[in-house]
């Protein structure tokens, strides 16, 4: 195992520097038309100017300090552990659904319990499937993790509104956060979801990701995943949910502690008519009606 190890640090570390390199290329390459988004490039540029003069100075004079060298050592080691850590995470969840995530943990402990069944992607049903793209991320099929214009609008109308946010998170997005990250709108948190975004987009396709959104998302207080909610509020299996049924479980996703379906929210009621409608849309778009087969 002594001889082992030292070989799969050095595949880590190699595959580390791709990952990140690969993924500072594709937000500087599709990011690049987003005017609104430019400050958060340079932001990236400053950060990565900090890291690469803090390596400089560290091997020229840094290194010889050894109360540094042992706190810059054991940072490095953090974040390499933890890479190694996500990155075998993530080779599961290419098979499996998480074993729990940390809104479900927080879920307990709030004092809201767990209620989940996670099911299959065939046993979930056509009708969930393209509520919650109706309702959440019509354009899901076709972009790669990122609404560039629902970002660039929702930007807009946050500076405009200084009182209020308005999000853009993809299922995907949100599907990474789920699985990975915890629950905020910490600027350390935007952009770790970023990343694994860009990496569930680059490794999982999109009915493993919406396979996985569905069986993880809350749908109620203690309600996660489709089967759970169905067996909740309509005493059935998702499978067998009615259009207007699963319309209004995704109706509740914005914020389902708040918009309940049983008893039915006012904010469920009134979105529920837009989702029916742009279900009815969709459902003729032939990537839709692959995906949610």
């Amino acid at each position: 195992m002594k001889t082992i190890w030292p070989a799969v640090k050095k595949i880590f570390l190699v595959m580390f520097i791709i990952h990140v390199c690969w993924f500072l290329f594709f937000v500087f390459t599709n990011f690049s038309d987003a005017v609104e988004i430019k400050e958060f490039k340079w932001k990236l540029l400053i950060l990565m100017g900090i890291i690469a003069a803090t390596a400089i100075v560290y091997f020229i004079w840094l290194k010889k300090i050894k109360i540094v060298k042992k706190i810059l050592a054991l940072t490095w080691k953090i974040i390499f552990t933890g890479y190694i850590a996500f990155f075998i995470y993530f080779l599961i969840g290419f098979i499996f659904n998480p074993p729990v995530t940390l809104t479900q943990l927080g879920s307990m402990v709030q004092g809201n319990g767990l209620s989940r069944d996670y099911i299959s992607y065939n046993a979930m049903g056509p009708n969930i499937k393209l509520a919650v793209i109706a309702s959440e991320d019509q354009l899901f099929p076709d972009h790669d993790g990122f609404d560039i214009k629902a970002i660039k609008l929702a930007m807009k109308y946050n500076k405009r509104h200084p009182n209020k946010t308005r999000g853009a998170s993809t299922i995907s997005q949100q599907t990474a956060k789920n699985i990975f990250l915890w629950q905020g709108r910490s600027k350390l948190r935007k952009g770790l979801e970023m990343f694994f975004t860009f990496t569930i987009e680059t490794g999982y396709t999109k009915k493993i990701i919406l396979e996985r959104y569905l069986n993880i998302a809350e749908m109620g207080r203690g309600i996660f995943g489709v089967q759970a909610a169905a067996k909740k509020y309509f005493n059935k299996d998702a499978k067998d949910l009615t259009r207007g049924e699963a319309a209004q479980i995704a109706a509740s996703l914005p914020n389902p502690k708040l918009y309940s379906v049983k008893p039915l929210s006012r904010y469920v009621a009134s979105r529920y008519d837009d989702i029916m409608r742009q279900m009815n849309n969709l459902q003729q778009d032939a990537d839709v009606q692959q995906l949610i087969r």
